[in-house]
């Protein structure tokens, strides 16, 4: 094949050295590529070789990164979108982080992902639960997880947030908790602890009166003395089965247990809290994230609306028994 050949068949490179020399295929150099990602969470890792194995590699696997052409990446993202939506979006960043890294490499000139808001998740909004759904999931908890339906609502907390929470993280006398640490559960089912992974998400948070006095006898009921007892000692996969229970017994399939977080941002909002509040209280790094909770301010605006029609009303009811009789006056003042 001649060199002007070989142009065309990879649009994407424009080196003519690049065919002299062995280019890596997507499978060695995504390898090589999370090797050289050290900042990245254990959980992040999992989910970027699950993408890898299960909807990248099969297509691009055994093809070098020069014969990557941009019309396969968009047949190639097209088909996973049509059944699979968030995940095409993830597995699309995913691979073009890759190619990004490959041109800082010289190893190709121009990523060949150019698919125009490919890598936007268009996720459904998420279900909310009211007052009373909360407190009946609540109670349809294992009498030593209820706390935890409770932290993760009103308090606002990530499931991992909750399960690392420890005595010493309550503060009973100022009302108050404290997110320093959390704890997840990788694939593998190893139990992983860490710090928040943003200065925003490691935070002191008011705890509502009333799930402070559950909270106290949840703490002289279920957990040790020593300041570094979890509060909710369960792992991943106990409070799961706990929550996928409740959420049949009160007739809530569809509620997944990060829904309370978002129903209680979505309650914090139609109080009133600003965007700084929420982003403080969720422990949000961006405004981006707090806005999702703002068209719970919906609601709040046509209450708003409402009393100030309510407040006109009344303006024009006192106008209409204050003129006459000011009129009156008047007269017999002239007089």
């Amino acid at each position: 094949m001649c060199m002007d050949e070989l142009r065309r068949a990879a649009p994407n490179q424009v080196d003519p050295e690049i065919f002299t020399r062995t280019s890596p295929t997507l499978t060695s150099y995504a390898a090589e590529w999370l090797y050289g990602r050290p900042d990245l969470a254990v959980r992040t890792v999992e989910l970027y070789q699950w993408l890898l194995r299960r909807h990248i590699e099969p297509t691009f696997g055994d093809t070098e990164l020069w014969a990557v052409h941009p019309a396969d990446v968009r047949k190639w993202h097209a088909a996973i979108a049509r059944e699979h939506p968030t995940t095409a979006a993830k597995a699309y960043r995913l691979l073009s982080s890759i190619m990004r890294t490959a041109v800082s490499d010289e190893l190709i000139a121009k990523s060949p992902c150019q698919v125009r808001g490919a890598a936007a998740e268009k996720a459904p909004e998420r279900p909310i639960a009211d007052i009373s759904e909360v407190e009946a999931l609540t109670s349809a908890m294992p009498s030593r997880l209820q706390v935890a339906v409770q932290l993760a609502a009103w308090c606002q907390l990530r499931r991992s947030e909750v399960r690392g929470l420890r005595r010493q993280d309550i503060d009973l006398g100022s009302g108050s908790l404290s997110v320093t640490e959390t704890r997840t559960t990788a694939m593998s089912g190893r139990t992983i602890v860490k710090s928040p992974k943003t200065r925003a998400g490691r935070r002191t948070i008011a705890i509502p009166s009333h799930v402070l006095a559950d909270l106290k006898a949840h703490l002289d009921a279920h957990v040790g003395s020593s300041p570094e007892s979890l509060v909710v000692d369960v792992t991943d996969r106990v409070l799961g089965t706990a929550w996928a229970n409740a959420r049949l017994a009160v007739g809530r399939p569809d509620l997944h247990f990060h829904d309370l977080r978002h129903s209680g941002l979505t309650w914090s909002a139609a109080t009133g809290a600003s965007v700084a509040e929420l982003m403080r209280r969720a422990g949000h790094a961006s405004q981006a994230a707090a806005l999702r909770y703002q068209h719970a301010t919906d609601a709040r605006d046509r209450a708003l609306a409402d009393a100030l029609a309510d407040l006109s009303l009344r303006s024009q009811m006192w106008l209409i028994d204050y003129l006459p009789v000011h009129a009156d006056r008047r007269k017999m003042s002239m007089a």
